[in-house]
């Protein structure tokens, strides 16, 4: 049976980010996406929930030692690690900061990246309000964010799949918000120039496991009453045996400021 004790048992943040990075979907969406931005020496990049540091030695690369890279983040610890790792970077600054009110002035950035920042922001319409503020006239925004309402796990058991993939999309604070990229940007002022939308599979309970969460979340929606504990079982111990499949849609979009 599930253990309901593990629904309190959280990965640890730093290494959840490094292991989602790793995997080959991770690694693709990560170099299309900096392409898409279309980084260029000299320039200064702005990465909001930068993290640990995940993206910001490719962006510093991309702008040499010419331009400038700020990485902002709200949580010490993340800091602490992206300090850490940025040692060799000097042109790197990482600054503690609310993604709602930007400590940076006015017109100050050239480009400006959120990775998998909005599902968890308070206000997105904020957010990219401030950003619109800081990026130059013609100036590029970049966004990916999943859309956890278009998760799919394939079992014989259908409708546990289904109560499942609901209970991860309904946790989720915006859940939904890769699908409204495009929009929301179009609503905050900026000029969508590029967007695409590619499926996120993963053939392998393992790996799945590792940017899911399957056994962790399913034994908390057996706690909160959204799956029986024994079907969840049952469930699982299938998807382990294998063949596994599981995908959800994975949005990019890249917006600019008139110039």
């Amino acid at each position: 049976m599930i253990q309901l004790a593990d629904a309190d048992r959280t990965p640890d943040p730093i290494q959840y980010l490094a292991a989602a990075a790793a995997t080959s979907a991770g690694v693709e969406y990560k170099r299309q996406f900096l392409d898409a931005l279309d980084v260029q020496p000299g320039q200064v990049v702005l990465d909001i929930g930068c993290g640990p540091g995940t993206d910001l030695a490719s962006v510093a690369v991309a702008v040499t030692d010419q331009g400038s890279v700020v990485g902002i983040d709200n949580d010490p610890d993340m800091l602490v690690e992206a300090r850490r790792r940025m040692a060799d970077f000097s042109w790197v600054e990482l600054l503690a900061g609310d993604a709602h009110a930007l400590p940076l002035g006015d017109a100050c950035v050239d480009r400006a990246r959120l990775d998998r920042v909005l599902q968890h922001i308070e206000d997105p319409r904020r957010v990219l309000a401030d950003l619109r503020r800081v990026i130059r006239p013609g100036g590029m925004l970049g966004m990916a964010e999943p859309d956890w309402y278009t998760l799919a796990i394939d079992d014989t058991d259908v409708a546990t799949s289904r109560a499942f993939t609901q209970f991860v999309a309904d946790k989720v604070r915006n859940g939904a918000v890769g699908r409204q990229l495009a929009r929301r940007a179009t609503e905050a002022g900026f000029v969508v120039c590029g967007m695409s939308a590619a499926a996120m599979v993963f053939r392998d309970f393992v790996t799945a496991e590792q940017i899911l969460g399957l056994r962790r979340n399913a034994a908390r929606a057996v706690s909160a009453g959204e799956l029986d504990g024994e079907r969840a079982q049952r469930w699982l111990e299938r998807l382990d045996r294998g063949p596994f499949l599981s995908t959800f849609t994975f949005f990019t979009v890249i917006a600019q400021v008139a110039s």
